[in-house]
């Protein structure tokens, strides 16, 4: 009988060793080893001859592109953050929190390609057929050209996608999904790595598009190895509270498109219905009451600006540490603003809480969000109110200067079509059109944009 052997493997980059480690050398994470069943080499040789490419190079001029290299999803949500639809031979990897609606996406956009006369294959490893057909009639999705399989054998998937031959393969999820070649658990990393790869080899030779649904970690990850992410084509992310009705679909990685790009869906009983105009949806939870603490700035999220409100609350704390609490933006970048506001404005800070919050769920990386954050916190301390009629676009520097930004005037057409009057802006950024529509003040430093943009009526009364 032969001996067993096992290896310890790093959940985080797939890093392999002989015996365990407690801090992986590749990716310096600790704790992160796992004890995994190598498999035979005959094994991983059969899977290699099974996949021996037979084509021969072609030139670059040589290579004819179809018309039809991209398929609509007829969800114009899904379709921009996808770079205008999905690619023929293209694998797209769709993470997210559980319940947040992954599997509803993918299944109604399978029912939308069925509807276009597309093929498609619904491969499900954690549900069975009935629990499908379920949601399928919530969904009201009829056709007859959706298959649903229920399996989670990597090699009886394969037979059967050779056998239909569809146009799109949906696997629902690939931590659910073994290989018979790896003597391990589905879900380990080499499970998934070796998964993932069949299914990488099959979208390209056979110009198949599939889209695979991955589990996330507690910290928010994607699970497996990150050579994952590195396989596949485009990284989207399904981001939302699920206890929301609100949901947006981010793309991370894109090698046909535009990255950071958003979709805006809400769900309903019978599925994700698209928001069509996501600035009325986030300036509706807006209160009809100015308060301080509260300014609209404009965030640009891949090629669209959106208008986002920031909320700011400052009191005095009853501890010795006064605490900094943030909801969408980087508690990095909230302290650096504070300690600008601190030096340059002479707003002390450091015995009261803090605490912003970005309105309607959305994360705010870029930038441009520093002066509307700066002047929400600085109004709630000094019990002034924000113009409502007004936007605040800008990145201040340490010394308190106010940096341009890109695409300003995209984002000032968002304001105008909004219905927002003026628009507090960096003084290097250049602006050639629509100084007629909307009133445009350019500040040079932190103090100035404050003194800019709050009311006349500077005193608020409670």
């Amino acid at each position: 009988m032969a001996k067993v052997k096992s290896k310890w493997v790093c959940i985080e980059c797939g890093y392999e060793s002989a015996g365990y480690l407690g801090k992986c050398p590749e990716c310096s994470s600790w704790g992160s080893f796992n004890e995994e069943t190598q498999f035979s080499e005959k094994s991983a040789n059969a899977v290699n001859n099974e996949f021996i490419n037979k084509e021969k190079p072609e030139l670059l001029k040589d290579i004819q592109l179809k018309d039809d290299i991209r398929i609509s999803t007829n969800i114009s949500e899904f379709d921009r953050i996808l770079g205008g639809g999905l690619v023929q031979g293209s694998l797209v990897l769709i993470a997210g929190d559980p319940g947040i609606g992954k599997s509803t996406i993918l299944l109604q956009t399978g029912g939308e390609l069925c509807e276009c006369g597309k093929k498609v294959l619904y491969v499900s490893a954690e549900e069975s057929a009935n629990q499908i057909k379920l949601r399928a009639e919530r969904l009201q999705i009829n056709s007859n050209n959706l298959y649903i399989y229920p399996q989670t054998s990597m090699e009886n998937i394969k037979s059967q996608i050779d056998e239909i031959a569809p146009d799109v393969v949906v696997v629902d999820s690939i931590q659910a999904i073994y290989s018979q070649n790896v003597a391990s658990t589905a879900g380990s990393v080499s499970q998934i790595r070796e998964c993932c790869n069949l299914l990488m080899h099959i979208a390209k030779t056979k110009n198949i598009t599939v889209l695979v649904i991955g589990h996330v970690t507690k910290e928010g990850s994607i699970a497996g190895p990150k050579v994952l992410e590195h396989m596949v084509d485009t990284v989207i992310y399904f981001e939302g509270d699920k206890y929301k009705s609100y949901r947006m679909l981010r793309s991370m990685k894109n090698r046909f498109g535009n990255t950071s790009e958003v979709g805006i869906f809400e769900m309903h009983s019978d599925g994700l219905k698209e928001v069509k105009n996501p600035n009325e949806l986030f300036l509706n939870e807006r209160s009809q009451v100015a308060v301080p603490g509260s300014a609209i700035i404009v965030s640009n999220e891949g090629t669209r600006p959106l208008l986002v409100e920031i909320q700011a609350l400052v009191g005095t704390t009853p501890y010795p540490t006064p605490r900094r609490v943030v909801n969408g933006v980087d508690s990095s970048r909230l302290l650096q603003i504070l300690a600008v506001l601190e030096k340059r404005v002479g707003l002390n800070l450091s015995k009261q809480d803090v605490y912003v919050n970005v309105m309607g769920g959305i994360d705010i990386s870029e930038p441009a969000a520093d002066l509307g954050i700066a002047i929400a916190v600085a109004t709630c301390a000094r019990d002034v109110v924000v113009d409502s009629q007004t936007v605040i676009i800008g990145e201040i520097g340490l010394s308190g200067e106010i940096h341009p930004v890109n695409n300003i005037e995209k984002r000032l057409n968002e304001a105008i079509s909004s219905g927002f009057k003026k628009a507090i802006i960096p003084y290097a950024n250049n602006v050639q059109n629509n100084t007629n529509k909307i009133e445009i003040v350019k500040v040079k430093r932190l103090i100035d944009a404050i003194g800019a943009c709050v009311c006349p009526q500077t005193v608020y009364q409670t």
